[in-house]
């Protein structure tokens, strides 16, 4: 059928399964949302391009879904883009969609609105790649592109560039649907290495990062059927659920990782990077026999380098590992389990004190929920380690890349993705003003979305890093706004906490309200 490049954007989406995009509509993206409701694509609006693109990143990564974002030309798809490198950085299937400059835009430039050199090449140096297509018949190839690229691997973020002219013109199209991607498995005699040294092996353990989380029960498989306990990055955070007798939960850069790493005779490392960012200071500590299952080859070696390498996507592998294991006796784990999992705790609670006056009732109001947190110390020290997580996908935190601002609209991205879950948003007084729009957002949408503000006025971070420099301490002080009142002037509830029980109070009215609750918590109540 003879489709505009806009409705043929729409439609493809539509055949990939698409039905939530977020995004902000602009003079040149009009053709796109021309077509939304007709295809049945809900649109979620934003109030800035980033948290746009943060909460697609959020949706993704609570649903296992790819989150889908459309912004407008030039300076919108650029306050995109320190979402997509976060994404990037976290291996988060992201699609980015925007219009570029026309066909035959003159290439020195001539004014032209939201003019850029070459917008597609900026954004290929931050996505997975950016795909430029120059004709409305490319347009479902390269949205089939894209969502295989994400099956097919590592699923980094797209973008993809229509150019304003293609956008509008009208052309006889086919959309299909997905494009059947086959997963890349390791050769039989890997396996059989594998079952070989985990056979041998008495005090087994294994590491989860991200790329685990579409293989959560695989992995409790493995964990059980070998004994072995479970630590996890940031991004693996409830990949096993911390409530499991074998989880020692997050924070592998706690010094009893490291001791517990290399009481392992054998540790098997599935979906990480195993990156600085995670470990903070030390790289991971040499255990016993080190075994690495990743679906990028290339990645294998880096940080740490394997006795055994396994290449391939985790949920394939173990699927293929699991029935060779079967048989044998092995020691149920829990035990060993049990040992090292209050040594970290002591170690966890130790870092995060300042915080676990709210982390604990947090922890028994959100149960079985998802937390959008942000680059701020109530999470890194407070919430990876001492707020337990009972589902893959349930701590959204953006590691590596390191962002700002990322907690509050991935936070509502998540609960887009996930209705009826729980969700609530941890943020620092610093990081939630990168993207305080984004509670109009929430309180359009009408959301029971708990905002917790940890205020210590300023970049606590900063702060703390200039005095042990001992540097001047300046440019980190800021001036706490009244976040409660703030809340309510962009259609939030708001409120300011008192005390633990207070907290308790005011979080099960958020949960059960008609909107979002902004809840000012001044980090002297740590202190009391």
């Amino acid at each position: 059928m003879k489709v505009t490049g806009g409705q043929a954007v729409v439609q493809a989406l539509a055949a990939h399964g698409v039905d939530t995009v977020f995004g902000i509509p602009g003079t040149h993206n009009l053709e796109i949302y021309r077509h939304l409701a007709a295809e049945g694509v809900r649109h979620v609006s934003t109030r800035h391009e980033q948290g746009a693109a943060y909460a697609a990143d959020g949706y993704a990564r609570a649903s296992g879904r790819p989150g889908v974002c459309v912004v407008t030309s030039g300076p919108a798809t650029l306050n995109a883009a320190a979402a997509i490198g976060q994404a990037y950085s976290d291996s988060v299937p992201v699609l980015l969609i925007s219009p570029g400059l026309p066909l035959r835009h003159p290439g020195r430039g001539n004014g032209y609105l939201h003019e850029m050199k070459d917008q597609s090449a900026a954004m290929h140096a931050i996505a997975g790649y950016s795909l430029r297509v120059t004709s409305v018949a490319e347009i479902p190839g390269a949205v089939a592109e894209a969502f295989a690229y994400f099956r097919a691997g590592r699923p980094r973020p797209v973008h993809l560039e229509v150019p304003v002219d293609v956008l509008g013109e009208v052309a006889e199209v086919a959309v299909g649907g997905p494009v059947a991607v086959g997963r890349v498995l390791p050769e039989a005699a890997v396996l059989a290495r594998v079952v070989e040294v985990l056979g041998a092996a008495r005090r087994p353990g294994l590491l989860v990062g991200g790329g685990a989380k579409g293989a959560a029960g695989l992995v409790r498989e493995l964990a059980e059927l070998v004994g072995a306990p479970v630590v996890s990055t940031a991004n693996g955070k409830g990949v096993l659920a911390e409530g499991h007798p074998l989880s020692l939960g997050a924070g592998v850069h706690l010094p009893g990782v490291v001791e517990f790493v290399r009481d392992c005779d054998v540790l098997v490392v599935l979906g990480s990077e195993l990156a600085p960012s995670d470990f903070w200071v030390e790289p991971l500590a040499r255990p016993g026999c080190l075994v690495r299952v990743d679906v990028d080859p290339g990645q294998l070696r880096v940080n740490a380098a394997p006795e055994v390498e396994v290449v391939g996507d985790v949920g394939a592998v173990l699927a293929e590992l699991l029935p060779r294991l079967a048989g044998g006796e092995r020691g149920d784990g829990a035990e060993r389990a049990a040992w090292w999992r209050e040594r970290l705790r002591e170690q966890g609670r130790a870092e995060g004190a300042r915080w676990l006056w709210l982390l604990e009732v947090l922890g028994e109001a959100l149960g079985d929920g998802i937390l959008g947190a942000d680059s701020a110390m109530a999470c890194y020290y407070g919430a990876l380690t001492n707020l337990p997580v009972q589902r893959p996908g349930g701590f959204l935190y953006p590691t590596g890349f390191g962002t700002l601002g990322y907690g509050l609209p991935a936070a509502i991205g998540a609960a887009v993705a996930c209705p009826g879950v729980r969700t609530a948003a941890l943020l620092g007084d610093g990081g939630v003003m990168f993207t305080v729009a984004e509670l109009a957002t929430a309180a359009q949408l009408g959301l029971a979305l708990p905002v917790l503000v940890v205020d210590n006025a300023g970049y606590g971070e900063i702060r703390a890093e200039m005095v042990e420099r001992e540097d001047p301490v300046h440019a980190v002080d800021l001036p706490s706004p009244d976040f409660a009142a703030l809340g309510r002037a962009l259609g939030c509830h708001g409120v300011r906490v008192a005390d633990a029980e207070s907290l308790r109070v005011e979080l099960a009215r958020a949960f059960a309200a008609d909107r979002p609750t902004v809840l000012h918590l001044p980090e002297e109540l740590g202190r009391a």
